[in-house]
């Protein structure tokens, strides 16, 4: 990491296949040297806005399973969807559950690393546990504290943290929701340099020209 690498804000979320997808180039520009990421977890535009995506047209979700797993071919990343989904949602309707245990779980363990300066890493190592098809039940057993614990995190010592005090977490991740609309979207992965929005893993060589531009 070189002392003028600028920091950049990135607005993930766990549910997100092209957060996922982001990563990869995300680990490798900050080990160039070229960025500091600040990773900022927000709750699913599913789950904040549901009404988005009853709004979609009926091909959207068709063409979204089948780019994403194209995308991931072409960056050499291994994908497939999380088993289970970290949403709670009906296959046929595609209605949105009103308990969500999943995503809210995730979400405040992302909540908790970001003022721990861990977030980066939890991002690289949860997710892709979650997305690269290689486990099923990520929720139970030790797959998810084992993952974290390679973030260099202790899975127990954050839910104990979080659930002595849910609301300051759940603050936190409206923080940073009204601070991602602020720098110009709403949707992940959004990547924002100096008040500049980059929305979009397909937005990261954009960004990348920038960040070599900008020093």
């Amino acid at each position: 990491m070189t002392a003028s690498a600028p920091t950049v804000d990135v607005y993930l979320s766990f549910r997100s296949p092209y957060s996922y997808i982001a990563l990869k180039r995300m680990k490798e520009m900050e080990a160039e040297g070229e960025v500091r990421w600040n990773v900022k977890f927000v709750t699913p535009l599913a789950i904040r806005l549901p009404s988005y995506f009853e709004r979609n047209a009926p091909l959207q979700r068709p063409y979204l399973l089948r780019d994403t797993q194209r995308l991931a071919a072409y960056h050499g990343i291994p994908f497939r969807r999380p088993r289970p989904d970290p949403i709670v949602q009906d296959d046929g309707t595609l209605a949105i559950s009103a308990e969500q245990p999943y995503i809210r779980r995730l979400t405040r363990l992302g909540a908790w690393a970001t003022p721990h300066g861990r977030a980066h890493g939890l991002a690289q190592e949860v997710m892709t546990m979650l997305w690269d098809g290689q486990i099923d039940g990520w929720n139970s057993g030790s797959h998810l504290a084992n993952a974290v614990a390679r973030a260099g995190m202790s899975l127990a010592e954050m839910e104990s943290d979080i659930a002595r005090d849910p609301v300051t977490y759940d603050a936190l991740i409206e923080r940073h929701e009204t601070e991602q609309r602020a720098a110009g979207h709403w949707g992940v992965p959004l990547f924002v340099l100096r008040d500049e929005p980059f929305f979009g893993q397909d937005r990261m060589d954009l960004l990348r020209w920038r960040v070599r531009g900008a020093r």
